[in-house]
């Protein structure tokens, strides 16, 4: 999928300023390109000096220091690879021939034991030309493809023999057969294997160099790197697409979290934000399939949490945020607000629990927002109207109660506790969080959200930060994916492996039968 697969506008004006638009972004493109590579150079040259200062004697500043490195020069590499494949994109766009890269490879020849796997194209019975079947064959073409079986690589060749017409002497051969990235030697299981690894598994890219080479193959970071940037490229509308579903329901959950970023210039780390959107209406038995849509921002500015939400409408479950409270205010027009919050009572008890400091009136207070609890354990998978149904009367009247307790706790203890900072967390957010009980749509927790946030922080234990802002960005394209394949209950490489294999190919306005909850595996196609 690319630009070159986009629709060109039939008006003349249009198609001119569609042009002018891609020269512009060829522009950007090549001067970033020239940007990014001095600036590997420089960083390439400086790993080495740490890398060299480091032989003889262990230093954990100098390892630390290294590995910072390592992140930066592959975000840097990746970035570099995405501006590439843009740049071609671009060309291709424009009727001109892409400028030819070299795709890194591996650093030493494969080994000649790998095992082979021969896929042999034949050209046709007769002659395309003139319908004669006196053919001979002249010659044959190999591409040779390094692939990922489970455990171990595998080189798979394809084999195009070239076949000469005697009566027309017209030569034909097959098609060549599609990859992933042009002149590259990645097959799309091992392109998958390394994504998965590096965004699910939470390994970089330099630790799986590490690894792989005990398979026998040298894939350094670069080359990988390189990889990934590619694909981040060819992915990416299908990310922007399942964005596009998640923004489109009814009911949301929202979510954000801290990512350390690299930045070189002050020598240190920034903090960054990782922001997490959930459609998921397996509990109220809803029809759309559940998915999860990832967006990377230099800080937490109520901007950023805007532009994840702008095209929102419906209720947003939340953790009170204030960067969410403008979307909440009615517009002045119409009266009416974009989103309508929902408070997670999982916070509220959190807060309480961590406050109770042994009191009694606390310990009630948690019991009673655990028969809340119970009673959503029971509708959980019911539609709407049942959901609504026992709420009203099973819930509310707890919730009364719970309200009541709360109220004559507060005006017993001193205001400075823990404990009544708690409550009034839980007060001045009241009719948010009791917003569950008017539409059976709506979940108690925000629980979605913040399951969806497992995976960013479990890597960030593992790879401590990212190495730069496009890194980042380029993450949440693959959290995207991966996320919203297990939301789904498939395995996210096996997924990925086959919509790689198909994408390059395949029409964009076909990219729904890409989509995880559309996905058949192929031998299911096949059959």
């Amino acid at each position: 999928m690319s630009l070159a697969a986009a629709d060109l506008p039939s008006d003349p004006d249009q198609l001119k300023a569609f042009a002018l638009s891609l020269q512009a972004a060829l522009g950007d493109a090549e001067a970033e390109l020239k940007a990014t590579n001095l600036r590997i150079e420089k960083l390439e040259h400086q790993l080495q000096v740490l890398k060299r200062a480091r032989f003889g004697r262990s230093s954990e500043k100098l390892d630390r220091a290294i590995e910072q490195l390592e992140l930066t020069i592959g975000d840097l590499q990746e970035t570099r690879a995405e501006a590439e494949a843009l740049e071609a994109a671009a060309a291709t766009a424009e009727g001109r021939a892409p400028p030819v890269r070299k795709v890194r490879g591996p650093k030493r020849p494969l080994p000649s034991d790998l095992p082979r796997e021969t896929h042999r194209h034949e050209p046709p019975a007769a002659c395309p030309a003139c319908g004669s079947a006196r053919l001979s064959v002249i010659g044959e073409d190999e591409r040779q493809v390094l692939e990922w079986v489970p455990g171990h690589f595998k080189l798979v060749v394809h084999v195009r023999p070239k076949v000469s017409c005697r009566a027309c002497e017209t030569i034909t051969q097959a098609p060549a057969p599609s990859v992933p990235i042009e002149r590259a030697l990645p097959g799309p299981k091992l392109l998958a294997h390394i994504a998965v690894a590096k965004f699910c598994d939470h390994q970089p890219l330099y630790r799986q160099s590490e690894i792989l080479a005990r398979s026998g193959v040298e894939l350094d970071r670069a080359t990988m790197a390189e990889w990934m940037g590619r694909l981040a490229f060819l992915l990416r509308p299908l990310a922007d697409r399942i964005g596009e579903r998640v923004r489109a329901g009814a009911s949301l959950h929202a979510d954000d979290t801290t990512v350390p970023v690299l930045d070189p210039g002050r020598g240190e780390t920034k903090t960054g934000r990782l922001w997490a959107l959930v459609r998921d209406e397996r509990p109220w038995a809803g029809a759309a399939a559940p998915a999860a849509l990832y967006l990377y921002s230099p800080d937490r500015k109520g901007e950023h949490a805007r532009s994840l939400l702008e095209r929102c409408r419906g209720f947003l479950h939340a953790d009170g945020y204030a960067g969410f409270e403008r979307l909440f205010v009615p517009d002045p027009a119409t009266g009416e607000a974009r989103l309508t919050e929902v408070a997670c009572w999982a916070h509220a008890r959190r807060k309480l629990y961590d406050a109770k400091e042994g009191s009694p009136a606390t310990q009630e207070a948690l019991r009673r927002i655990a028969e809340l609890f119970a009673v959503e354990e029971t509708i959980r998978g019911r539609p709407p109207e049942a959901r609504l149904a026992v709420r009203r009367q099973e819930t509310v009247p707890r919730l009364a109660e719970l309200r009541a307790h709360l109220d004559s706790t507060l005006a017993r203890i001193s205001q400075k506790a823990k404990v009544a900072e708690a409550i009034r967390y839980a007060t001045a957010r009241w009719d948010a969080l009791c917003r569950f009980t008017t539409d059976g749509r709506l979940e108690m927790t925000n629980n979605a959200a913040e399951r969806a946030m497992r995976i960013p922080v479990l890597g960030r234990k593992n790879w401590l930060f990212a190495g730069s802002d496009e890194g980042g960005a380029r993450a949440a394209i693959f959290y995207t994916l991966i996320a919203t394949a297990k939301l789904g209950d498939l395995d996210p490489e096996a997924w990925l492996a086959d919509v790689i294999d198909r994408i390059g190919d395949h029409p964009i306005s076909r990219i729904d039968e890409l989509l995880p909850w559309n996905w058949r595996p192929p031998d299911h196609q096949a059959a």
